[in-house]
């Protein structure tokens, strides 16, 4: 393997001269520096990356823990950071928790282990536990989208309240008395803030829940569907389902196709998180959109502060309601849930292909 000292000894320099070059510092003549830089090119000399990190105290990469990597959510917000960084000269090593928090401790660990310059994390639980051992560390540490226990450091994060106030009075306006609600898990700050606020905003407007019409799912697919499976087998079932994350939606409406229900004629429903492909369905899901992107390169923006020494504000960014018609339209919900027939079910199946089609 080549070493610096071959560098130098072909260049007829000195090993420090070589690493001046290497790190941009002026060489004692241009004559100098243009014989070092052909001897690189000669001898095919590629620096130790990692030694190098150690002499310089930074390794020019950030660690990101997402909660899914499988969330398309948290799959834009990835690539958003990724090109705030990169812009900065920074790489980026993901690590995905899984929705864990035993993984997510794990790769903690690991990205403090190879010495990243900052930590952004989605935390998968309330549980800060290992909040203290990245302090201890002096690694920077920002936390993205939701909130832990006992933790000081800064956070970008989402404020959907206005939205949701606005999705409860368009449902209840669309003539909706049995509103069901597909809540995230109780020991994340989103899953509780998101029902918290959405209950609040339909109990001033006299349509607080039902016990029986909120049931928490884990922010997966399945736990989606099989919410939706419960509240639909209720002898009084809502009129519209409103799930607090898109894959949980997903599950829901997978199962609502499954058992030959319309949306809207039979059940409306809502969604927390836009993807491409909701407006693209039949009919175009009504979402509760975030910015993504934006909340990404914030993110990035707070982590890279912080590493230059700078003590950066949290960041609230705003989402936004966006009807599509899949909620149903006033009068049209008022009808049918004055039906005796209300309950009922289609059982001629239909395939989620045939209705995307």
């Amino acid at each position: 393997m080549t070493t610096m000292k071959d560098v130098a000894n072909r260049a007829g320099v000195s090993t420090a001269t070589v690493s001046r070059v290497l790190n941009g510092h002026a060489a004692p003549t241009e004559q100098t520096r243009t014989r070092v830089l052909a001897a690189i090119d000669e001898l095919g000399y590629r620096p130790n990356a990692l030694a190098r990190s150690l002499r310089m105290h930074s390794t020019k990469t950030l660690g990101l823990i997402v909660s899914d990597l499988l969330n398309p959510f948290f799959a834009e917000i990835a690539r958003a950071v990724e090109d705030e960084a990169r812009a900065h000269g920074y790489c980026v090593v993901f690590g995905n928790a899984d929705e864990s928090a035993e993984q997510q401790a794990t790769y903690v660990r690991t990205l403090l282990d190879r010495r990243v310059d900052g930590l952004l994390v989605c935390p998968a639980t309330d549980d800060g536990g290992w909040v203290a051992e990245v302090t201890e560390s002096g690694v920077p540490l920002v936390l993205l989208d939701r909130t832990v226990d006992g933790s000081t450091a800064p956070v970008v994060r989402v404020d959907g309240t206005e939205a949701l106030r606005e999705l409860a009075a368009s449902l209840v306006a669309t003539g909706h008395e049995r509103i069901g609600v597909i809540a995230g898990p109780a020991n994340t700050s989103t899953g509780r803030e998101r029902l918290d606020a959405f209950s609040a905003a339909l109990a001033e407007l006299g349509r607080r829940p039902r016990p029986e019409h909120v049931l928490h799912g884990d922010f997966r697919r399945a736990s989606g569907a099989a919410a939706a499976a419960a509240l639909m087998s209720l002898p009084e079932r809502p009129s519209v389902l409103v799930a607090m994350d898109n894959l949980m939606g997903l599950g829901a409406l997978e199962e609502l196709r499954g058992r030959g229900l319309v949306v809207p004629r039979d059940v409306g429903l809502a969604v927390y998180d836009d993807q491409p492909w909701f407006p693209l369905l039949d009919p175009p899901i009504t979402v509760i959109a975030q910015p993504t992107v934006a909340m990404g390169g914030a993110a990035a923006r707070s982590l890279l502060a912080l590493i230059a020494g700078e003590q950066p504000a949290d960041v609230r960014l705003t989402a936004r309601l966006v009807s599509r018609g899949s909620c149903g339209e006033a009068g049209l919900v008022s009808e049918r849930a004055s039906s005796p027939f209300n309950t009922a079910v289609r059982t001629r199946p239909t395939s989620v292909s045939e209705e995307d089609s």
